[in-house]
């Protein structure tokens, strides 16, 4: 949730990169903790401490197909002197009314299931000639084939020690410690632990809702047929899959026609479904920039606290951006320019930290690394701005793909990191070590 509109200067005023991060991480507030089940909490991050109510395992088991035994029993056993066991029955997971193993007796057992009493050690059924006799076993008859498996006699060929191939009840957690620190992603991994504990519902930052939208007359759906003029809608692609890449519930609405009345009304329909809201095009200074027309204002009578701001930033590609709240409930809005590299580069510079936020997590950025630049010729990058250049990073280099063209979503598609020249530098060349932003 966003709590104030962002500060504003004249038009003039040309912003750096982090003012402009700056201001949107200070206004983007965490969403307000709710309780969900485990698998609608997958992807959200824990509000607060689970520490576990039962050990895990709850009671000691085997983690063998084989025979609970007792150790005095197979003391000394071997293939040419196997130890011959009574087998009293079986005990299979899930067995609530346990045999009693007593000496020179031994029950069948299944993974999983609990240790009877009196027994010490599991002995692994290929140690065994499985009850028939026949020398040593390679695995156990179904039992619906073969009932009589579950008494009679069996010839144990390996001595066992104490506790072999025997689960200790709280050997993975014990009653009382913490299994997931507050601050936790859930994972799979994770939503395995907690239902393995007896937890149900988590509390948990719930993952926050983006609406994508692009503008532009010019834009037509994918598989529709191209007019002259005409280009496919990447952009709102692009970005609905970034924001989910990132954590967010994400919603692509279709591109919006040139029309500052129509867009604000798209707008505002979409707001009972986000927690953020981005658009893609008209940011800039054309005739035809209608997200500036339809969202520049200061603040609305009624919605104090609101309003988007449009600004200049001192980078390349991504110059025009715009950012502030909108609605009653001040909805943050961040609005991208319209090149799809401008537009991509501009998400995760702005959009992913914000999103992150939302979700409660402390580390919203991308990681980043130092990188030798590997190229034929040296990058030349506008003094004053912070380029951002698609590359290709594996093993400490970094290698330039494509151009430093904002429309160019062949070379962006091959690139899986972005090269960052200072605002300072006006050339970089071959061998020299760059800071680079890995995207993947």
């Amino acid at each position: 949730m966003s709590t104030a509109a962002p500060r504003t200067a004249g038009p003039d005023r040309l912003w750096s990169v982090d003012e402009h991060l700056d201001d949107i991480l200070a206004t983007v507030r965490p969403l307000e903790p709710i309780e969900l089940n485990l698998l609608d909490a997958q992807g959200c991050v824990l509000v607060e401490d689970v520490t576990v109510p039962v050990p895990l395992p709850p009671f000691d088991n085997s983690s063998m197909d084989g025979y609970a035994v007792r150790v005095a029993d197979v003391a000394g056993a071997s293939e040419q002197y196997p130890a011959a066991l009574e087998v009293v029955g079986d005990v299979a997971a899930g067995a609530a009314d346990l045999l009693h193993v007593g000496p020179g007796q031994a029950a069948r057992i299944m993974t999983g299931a609990p240790l009877p009493p009196g027994a010490e050690a599991v002995v692994p059924v290929e140690w065994t000639d499985g009850g028939l006799g026949e020398g040593p076993a390679t695995g156990m008859r179904a039992r619906s084939l073969a009932p009589e498996g579950a008494t009679g006699q069996v010839n144990v060929y390996r001595p066992a020690e104490a506790r072999a191939h025997v689960r200790a009840r709280g050997s993975d957690v014990r009653a009382g410690d913490r299994a997931l620190a507050a601050g936790t992603v859930l994972g799979p991994p994770q939503i395995s632990l907690l239902a393995a504990i007896g937890r149900g519902t988590v509390r948990v930052r719930p993952r926050p809702r983006v609406v994508v939208l692009s503008t532009g007359s010019e834009l037509v759906q994918p598989d529709e047929e191209l007019r002259p003029g005409q280009i496919y809608d990447s952009n709102s692609f692009a970005l609905t899959a970034a924001a989910r890449d990132a954590g967010a519930i994400a919603y692509r609405v279709g591109a919006v026609a040139d029309d500052a009345t129509t867009l604000r009304d798209t707008i505002e329909d979409q707001l009972v479904r986000a927690d953020l809201m981005v658009t893609t095009g008209g940011v800039s200074v054309g005739a035809y920039d209608v997200v500036k027309e339809a969202l520049s204002y200061a603040a609305d009578e009624d919605e104090p606290g609101s309003g988007v701001d449009f600004r200049r930033l001192a980078m390349q590609p991504g110059k025009p951006q715009g950012f502030g709240s909108i609605g009653p409930d001040h909805t943050p809005l961040l609005a991208l320019p319209g090149n799809p590299v401008s537009s991509y580069v501009s998400f995760e510079l702005f959009v992913r930290p914000a999103i992150r936020t939302l979700m409660g997590l402390t580390d919203v950025h991308r990681p980043r690394a130092r990188a030798k630049l590997t190229a034929d010729r040296a990058l030349a990058s506008p003094r004053g701005r912070r380029q951002f250049l698609r590359g290709r990073y594996a093993d400490g280099t970094v290698t330039p793909v494509g151009g430093a063209g904002s429309h160019l979503v062949a070379a962006l598609a091959q690139a899986n990191a972005l090269i960052v020249v200072a605002e300072d530098a006006e050339s970089v060349a071959p061998g020299t070590e760059v800071e680079v932003v890995l995207l993947g």
